[in-house]
């Protein structure tokens, strides 16, 4: 493991310190408080009996997201996209990866005709909100399953989730690869890539863009295996914080 190079003292392959606080929320069937360092994000996870018109009939649910962040969630206030009348295109690009993401995990038809709707809000932003969501919606989609089956709207003995899945960010800052970047290296990132793997460490998706420098096929391959190894850290907290009582 190399030194100690970064501004909070990790090295290139460490995690932040990452804790999930489950059964945040008293009202939702599903809830975790997820933080990476400073960048916190409260993900709910409300279940309803039933699905939306176009698959009502089909015998399978529904598993979707939606993504806010805070007014003063960063260093200066922006205005509540409702007050705008408008969904940012960023509000809506993130909310669709967290959807995508938790649906690779989940068996529809097991879900039975249900519809499970994880609300993401970034409490604080230090970089990583959207692997932060993506990570913490899973929790809060579990225990909100095990909740509709306490309730007997799903099966009892159904399998709905197939696998887990975590995200994390990685990047190339000062010509080195790193690990789930706080807003300090993410804004001088040369490359800046958000990674989503299951819990048997398959591809979900890869978002990488050269922001300054391209990047080669070996710089690729090292900020790959870094959010692989990352992830699989993070599913390994999922599972210890899903294996506590529940709150």
């Amino acid at each position: 493991m190399s030194e100690p190079l970064r501004a909070d003292g990790r090295t290139a392959d460490q995690l932040r310190p990452i804790t999930i606080e489950r059964g945040w929320s008293a009202h939702a069937e599903g809830s975790a408080l997820i933080s990476f360092g400073a960048t916190r994000v409260l993900c709910t996870a409300s279940f309803t009996n039933g699905v939306p018109r176009w698959l009502t009939g089909k015998g399978r649910g529904w598993v979707t997201a939606e993504y806010a962040m805070l007014p003063r969630a960063t260093n200066d206030r922006s205005d509540r996209e409702s007050v705008k009348g408008r969904i940012g295109g960023r509000t809506h690009e993130i909310s669709r990866l967290i959807g995508r993401a938790l649906r690779a995990v989940v068996d529809t038809k097991g879900l039975g005709e249900n519809t499970i709707v994880i609300d993401c809000d970034v409490l604080q932003a230090d970089g990583g909100t959207r692997t932060a969501a993506i990570t913490g919606a899973y929790v809060a989609l579990a225990d909100a399953i095990e909740w509709g089956r306490e309730k007997r709207f799903i099966g009892q003995k159904a399998r709905v989730l197939l696998d887990s899945v975590a995200a994390v960010s990685v990047g190339i800052v000062d010509g080195e690869p790193m690990l789930d970047l706080a807003y300090v290296e993410d804004v001088r990132a040369e490359t800046d890539m958000n990674v989503v793997v299951t819990g048997r460490g398959l591809f979900v998706e890869v978002q990488g863009t050269a922001e300054g420098a391209p990047f080669d096929k070996r710089e690729l391959d090292a900020m790959l295996d870094l959010g692989v190894n990352g992830c699989a850290q993070l599913r390994d907290l999922q599972a210890s914080a899903l294996a506590e009582s529940a709150p």
